[in-house]
């Protein structure tokens, strides 16, 4: 089959960095789907494993977003069968979705929203699972509550961000403040249900002082290291945070005299580790699926850049890294 992959790191925009090759097709496990992929999304992720990553011998194949249609399924699945349409944001240990044909363990892939079309469908997975967990596992905010408090999600036009803002407005009464720094990506939030927007390029203490709110949550999704100071200056006593990006050394001891909360939200936790509730992202999947299906979530692509290759994942990868993408960039498949 046909995958795309590397075997050292390059810049994006260096033919070498990501190639074509064929390998053999998979051979599902007991609990594997084997997926003939339609569409994939790139993730931030997908340029820090290149980045940091290289493996010992041979290429790694990326990827972390895909909807496709289940091909065969192993001897102990339960939950789906061939045929079925499926999206899903895989497992980080195990090899990725920029090929032909992709295993995935059933227990973290959902039913693909029937009113979507496969490249709708990918944009969703990676960044509705990680949204999902900050608010419900991380924040652990039960569904229809939040009254009377402000969510902040710093960076709401990114994919994660663009999939929070949803999630919080529909199934919390949160008062949902996202922070975007152009002209475009401010409307992008607002179009998705954002309350308030600031920019987060400016004094963002100073903005919500102005609107009169105070975020007992703050979703630190982009640039932390350089926001984290301002946040735990803005954030009320009892306040929590979460981050889902990899800044340095963070001097944690300023959220001492507040009592914050500090929360990693890694949304292949479930799946690297085996956790026994791994099952969970199959019946968030499942609902947001619903969700899109009732018309109440709408999918957050941005650009299709062609059919699968080397040439127009490395063009992905470039995207993500300028930084200026808004939502989600997707492929569909080869």
């Amino acid at each position: 089959m046909k995958a795309v992959g590397f075997s050292e790191y390059l810049p994006a925009d260096n033919p070498d960095a990501l190639v074509a090759f064929d390998v053999p097709k998979p051979t599902q496990g007991p609990r594997d789907l084997l997926v003939a992929v339609k569409a994939v999304s790139i993730n931030p992720v997908d340029t820090k494993v290149r980045r940091n990553g290289v493996p010992e011998s041979g290429h790694r194949i990326l990827g972390y977003d895909a909807a496709g249609v289940v091909e065969a399924v192993g001897a102990e699945v339960t939950l789906f069968q061939p045929g079925d349409e499926v999206f899903y944001a895989g497992d980080i240990s195990r090899p990725g979705t920029n090929a032909e044909f992709h295993l995935v363990d059933e227990r973290i892939v959902g039913p693909k929203p029937r009113s979507l079309s496969f490249e709708e469908a990918a944009s969703l997975p990676l960044t509705s699972i990680t949204a999902w967990e900050l608010l419900f596992d991380s924040f652990r905010i039960p569904e229809g509550g939040g009254e009377g408090e402000t969510l902040l999600v710093v960076g709401g036009a990114g994919g994660v961000g663009s999939a929070l803002i949803q999630l919080a407005k529909k199934l919390t009464r949160l008062h949902v403040i996202a922070t975007a720094s152009r002209p475009e990506t401010q409307q992008w939030s607002l179009d998705l249900g954002a309350d308030d927007v600031i920019d987060h390029s400016q004094s963002m203490k100073e903005q919500l002082s102005l609107l009169g709110k105070t975020p007992k949550y703050v979703a630190a999704l982009t640039r932390s290291d350089l926001h984290f100071a301002p946040l735990v200056e803005l954030m009320p006593a009892r306040g929590q945070i979460a981050m889902i990006d990899d800044p340095g050394a963070l001097d944690i001891s300023k959220m001492k005299l507040k009592s914050l909360s500090f929360h990693w939200e890694f949304m292949f936790t479930r799946s690297m580790f085996q956790t026994e509730d791994m099952a969970k992202q199959h019946a968030l999947l499942k609902r947001v699926s619903e969700l899109v299906d009732a018309g109440e979530i709408k999918p957050t692509l941005s650009e299709i850049l062609g059919p699968m290759s080397a040439e127009s994942i490395r063009k992905g990868h470039q995207l993500l890294e300028a930084g200026k993408t808004i939502g989600k960039v997707v492929l569909s498949g080869f």
